[in-house]
């Protein structure tokens, strides 16, 4: 009969095999997590545009009714503050504004407080570029 070494026979991890496994997960994960983080909030980010865009929308069609942005309200438009962007809507008679101001999670993202006005112009005061 042969016989066999004894660490053949043994099956399992050494500490050491645990240990760079645990370090390796460590790695990618302090790589994912900040990439993850920017994704969400470019998806709150577009979400708050897409809200913006409404209410322009919303305003042009009171402004074709009306012939004054006046009556455009916050309320009338059915846009509400969410957890991560607070509205602000400033409609005068022949104008309107809109802000959109972080929140929240929100309060990092380098686009800062995105506008939009009635003659279409978008912008934001953010140290990010190419937020809209």
């Amino acid at each position: 009969m042969i016989k066999q070494n004894k660490r053949t026979l043994s099956s399992g991890f050494t500490l050491i095999e645990l240990m760079i496994a645990l370090a390796i997960i460590a790695i990618l994960t302090a790589i994912a997590y900040p990439s993850y983080q920017d994704s969400v909030q470019r998806a709150r980010r577009a979400d708050a545009q897409g809200d913006l865009i409404q209410y322009a929308a919303f305003a042009e069609r009171i402004f074709t009714e009306t012939n004054s942005y006046a009556t455009a309200t916050e309320a009338a438009s059915g846009i509400t503050d969410t957890n991560f962007y607070n509205y602000t809507m400033a409609p005068l008679a022949a104008s309107f504004s809109i802000t959109a101001a972080p929140l929240g999670g929100q309060v990092g993202d380098g686009c800062g407080t995105m506008t939009l006005i009635q003659t279409g112009v978008r912008g934001n005061n953010g140290t990010e570029a190419g937020c809209w």
